[in-house]
């Protein structure tokens, strides 16, 4: 009878080579600003408003448990439904005729020899600062400023009070987002529509397709992930409109007519600090901004089309 054969020896770990241990230590290098960074300024701010959202304290006293009692006192806080109802109909407003405007400029801008200095003067907004933005903006809308003098000496009629009237406010934030941001959009379509094949316009013209329907059957289907892309994106930022409502009006008015979520969680965490309220506020936002962003990812399938497909 024969002796059983030795079982195989394990095999020797691998030594990790010098070389990669060297990298793998440079990228820890790298990466650890922005990891330290997003934990300081992301994940901590984050991890503390859900905290505060169920406390209720004002930066100085000792902090108190409240439990839901914050959510409940927001839901029923008509200042933060007429935010949301503000905040949706910039949103409604600024992202379809924003996105719009951005794909006809591209289109119109595609075969011109001149493209760069239009997309240029077109990017200038996107790269000034909203606030400067804003105070420009502030002194077009003043009822003797250069947009008021236009429509009095064009019309014959005294000028809106744009920033006065409650039903022009919300109209003149929107204005300001759309000019602000068609630069952006109408780079990134430009950049889809120059990587459509030549011959699929050629052949659709071959077939008597017109402007219209190259635009809307070629080109759109063509570039449909970049537009989902963009618009993902632009209802995101439309939900976080701060900046342009808090320099271009007064106190979000007239009549909290330009009111929006994030101006809301402002006023209550540094005009009234109430710092719980103002917390449960913003957990209402980002439950808001994941159910609308899941809504879009939900309808892409019928309108999206990739080149696998």
């Amino acid at each position: 009878m024969s002796a059983p054969s030795p079982a195989p020896a394990a095999p020797a770990p691998r030594r990790t080579a010098a070389w990669r241990r060297r990298d793998r230590r440079w990228g820890w290098v790298f990466v650890g600003p922005q990891l330290i960074g997003m934990l300081l300024f992301i994940l901590g701010p984050f991890a503390a408003s859900l905290v505060l959202a169920f406390a209720s304290w004002d930066g100085l006293t000792e902090l108190k448990w409240v439990g839901w009692q914050n959510f409940i006192d927001q839901l029923g806080d008509e200042l933060l439904l007429k935010s949301i109802v503000n905040t949706l109909l910039i949103a409604v407003i600024t992202v379809p005729v924003g996105l719009a405007l951005a794909l006809l400029i591209a289109v119109a801008l595609q075969n011109l020899r001149t493209r760069s200095l239009y997309l240029v003067l077109f990017f200038a907004p996107v790269v000034t600062s909203t606030v400067a933005v804003a105070m420009i903006w502030q002194q077009l809308f003043r009822s003797d400023g250069v947009l008021s003098s236009f429509i009095a000496s064009t019309f014959h009629v005294d000028p809106p009070d744009w920033l006065g009237d409650p039903h022009l406010a919300l109209i003149s934030v929107c204005i300001v987002t759309i000019w602000s941001s068609v630069g952006l959009n109408s780079v990134i379509f430009l950049a889809g529509l120059q990587g459509i094949s030549p011959s699929v316009i050629e052949a659709a013209r071959i077939d008597g397709a017109g402007a219209w329907s190259l635009l809307t059957r070629i080109r759109m289907p063509l570039i449909s992930p970049i537009i989902f892309f963009s618009t993902i994106v632009a209802f995101i930022s439309s939900l976080q409109t701060f900046d342009t409502v808090f320099v271009l009006t007064s106190d979000a008015g007239p009549d909290n007519a330009t009111r929006t979520i994030v101006y809301h969680i402002y006023d209550l965490g540094f005009g009234r600090f109430e710092f719980g309220p103002s917390s449960a506020a913003s957990v209402i936002l980002l439950f808001l901004t994941l159910v609308i962003t899941a809504l879009q990812f939900g309808a892409q399938k019928r309108f999206v089309h990739y080149e696998s497909e």
